[in-house]
């Protein structure tokens, strides 16, 4: 499985044609090979091999022109770095102001950020 084409799919596969898209989601994601993509597309498995080789080409330069895949890389390290560095932190702590800090470090925020989502939807969009 290719990793890095399947995170410059999450994100670019909208920007690809439908027929790129039925193509790569049934060969990466539906782990079809490209002869049962062919069978089922009605066309020759080289047509496959090409569309794959083309929808790649087409995500691989939005990503070296937009950097989306990369920035949101570089975003998930930084968080975890800091995740660690405060972790550390906190133990250094008195015992009571550890369990509370710890518990913020281990809060699901994921109520919060989809209310702030859902609030600000159209200065995201």
């Amino acid at each position: 499985m290719d990793l890095h084409f399947l995170r410059l799919w999450d994100v670019y596969h909208p920007l690809l044609t439908q027929h790129q898209r039925e193509v790569t989601d049934l060969y990466f994601n539906c782990d079809l090979s490209l002869s049962e993509i062919a069978e089922q597309k009605g066309c020759s498995r080289q047509s496959i091999s090409d569309t794959l080789t083309k929808a790649r080409r087409q995500m691989e330069e939005y990503e070296e022109k937009l950097h989306v895949v990369r920035t949101l890389a570089e975003g998930s390290l930084a968080q975890s770095f800091l995740m660690t560095d405060l972790a550390r932190w906190a133990q250094s702590l008195p015992a009571d102001k550890r369990r509370e800090a710890e518990d913020i470090l281990h809060r699901d925020y994921s109520a919060q950020v989809t209310q702030a989502i859902e609030e600000h939807r159209s200065e995201l969009l």
